[in-house]
């Protein structure tokens, strides 16, 4: 009895395939970020010669310092299919927080931990109102935006946090660094590269990718989602009270208003990053390139001599650029998936 065996052609496809198809398109938009970035700081750099001084290269990451560390938790929340656009009020009432604290004589290092420890406990409340109470993402982040902000008002009121109030070495630590590196973009790396690294490597970061693409095969396969959503809004919150602390080194002003509207800035930079808003896709360093590239064209734009009006209609151009992208680069791919899921099956008809 002679046996054939089917061709290598005839296995079908699996989901390795389909995340390698993707890793490529989103290197290339990452790419394409970066490229775009790149151009626009040398040709600013051409038209001001003093752009890229090492007080301006020290000025630009600081800029982006606070943009990047909060995208970076709303990345992760992005990807399982879900949003928070609690964060501005969080970095707000955090960086407040920490400056009461300083101002009545506490420890810098404490002040941050009381800072995070905030934010992660108003993560917990929009994680388990998400995952628990299955109540819609942009539901319950609008309403703890507003109930924050409301609590900040009232704890706070009329009260402000000025440079004054602070210990001078906390105020030189949002300031000071390594030639043009500051520590504070230091510190941002080393969470974007710790939390990137999750991501990658451990199973339950990887999680979160197969949630945001299917929640019901996630669910289907043994994920824990409810667990997984949660733990995405807990890093968040804490990142965007990790944030807060590090605003109020870098201003060393803060009043009930700070991050008022910064929710907004940060869904752009995460979605310009590549992070798609329909969960699935994307990375952590994406995301970082986003926020580097709206803050930098925030400081590019004053330097030549363009009003600083222009700044939000660009970023709104973008956002809707990206999820232009996404859309026609999702299409592109599901095309790409069918054509081979047929070339698959007639191959294993014709074997």
């Amino acid at each position: 009895m002679t046996m054939t065996a089917k061709p290598a052609s005839a296995a079908p496809p699996d989901t390795a395939s389909t995340g390698g198809l993707l890793d490529r398109v989103l290197k290339v938009r990452e790419l394409a970020i970066l490229v775009v970035l790149v151009l626009m700081l040398l040709a600013t750099q051409l038209d001001n010669s003093a752009f890229l001084s090492q007080q301006g290269v020290k000025d630009l990451l600081l800029n982006a310092t606070i943009l990047v560390l909060v995208a970076v938790g709303q990345a992760m929340v992005v990807i399982t299919r879900n949003v928070d656009l609690s964060v501005g009020s969080t970095l707000g009432i955090t960086a407040f927080a920490a400056g009461e604290f300083l101002r009545g004589g506490g420890n810098p290092l404490v002040a941050i931990l009381i800072a995070v420890a905030l934010g992660a406990g108003f993560g917990i409340v929009n994680g388990l109102l998400v995952s628990l109470g299955q109540v819609p993402a942009l539901v319950v982040t609008l309403g703890t935006l507003y109930i924050i902000r409301g609590l900040d008002s009232i704890w706070f009121g009329s009260k402000q946090i000025t440079a004054a109030d602070l210990p001078s070495g906390f105020g030189s630590f949002g300031h000071d660094g390594l030639g043009a590196v500051p520590y504070l973009a230091l510190l941002t790396a080393a969470v974007l590269i710790i939390a990137a690294y999750y991501l990658r490597s451990y199973r339950s970061g990887r999680d979160l990718y197969a949630l945001g693409s299917s929640p019901e095969a996630a669910r289907l396969a043994g994920v824990p989602v409810r667990k997984r959503i949660l733990t995405a809004y807990i890093v968040c919150g804490a990142l965007a009270g990790l944030a807060g602390a590090l605003y109020l080194a870098r201003f060393g002003n803060v009043d009930s208003g700070t991050g008022g509207g910064y929710e907004l800035t940060v869904v752009s930079a995460v979605v310009v990053g590549g992070v798609a808003f329909t969960g699935g896709s994307g990375s952590l360093y994406g995301a970082a390139l986003g926020a580097l590239l709206l803050t930098s064209i925030n400081s590019v734009l004053p330097s030549i001599g363009v009003s600083s009006v222009w700044v939000q209609a660009i970023d709104g151009v973008l956002l809707l650029l990206a999820i232009a992208v996404d859309r026609v680069v999702a299409l592109r791919v599901a095309a790409v998936l069918r054509k081979r899921a047929a070339q698959t099956r007639s191959a294993t008809t014709h074997a």
